[in-house]
């Protein structure tokens, strides 16, 4: 019993986010619809320190293309200035293996969006994403989230 109540501080401190990074993820079922907008909310309180802003796609089998397009609106909150972008990312190789990590039939796959990018502000953004693939509902996706780290110098 006391072995275990050891290990409980160290887990403690190894599960603790310190390393200046939030992620936040939004379950689709697999069912991604055109008309389905998924909005991340952000919370920058140290503008001086640069962000890396990365899409966290989570994806299966069922999936049928190689790669991904989005539809992404940034918007500042505070000052209603929005920006709108169309990208494209790459899943999988021209074989068709998966690009991602993960074990068995899911994949996660992280992509860079805007790399030491300095926040203008303190203050409450918004990044929405919309699927821009042939389907008005996308099979095949689980999960789209959006990853903040600090950049390092």
């Amino acid at each position: 019993m006391h072995k275990i109540l050891g290990l409980l501080p160290l887990i403690l401190l190894f599960s603790c986010n310190s390393s200046g990074e939030d992620v936040i993820m939004n379950s689709v079922d697999n069912k991604w619809s055109k008309k389905g907008e998924q909005k991340f909310n952000l919370e920058i309180s140290d503008p001086q320190n640069p962000k890396n802003i990365i899409f966290v796609v989570r994806n299966n089998n069922n999936y049928p293309y190689s790669n991904i397009r989005f539809i992404v609106n940034f918007t500042d909150l505070q000052s209603k200035k929005k920006e709108t972008d169309t990208l494209n990312y790459v899943l999988a190789k021209p074989n068709g293996e998966w690009l991602g990590t993960g074990f068995g039939d899911t994949k996660e796959t992280l992509f860079q969006y805007k790399l030491n990018y300095k926040f203008p502000a303190k203050g409450k953004y918004e990044i929405g994403l919309i699927q821009a693939m042939r389907n008005d509902i996308l099979p095949g996706i689980e999960d789209i989230g959006v990853k903040i780290e600090t950049a390092k110098p």
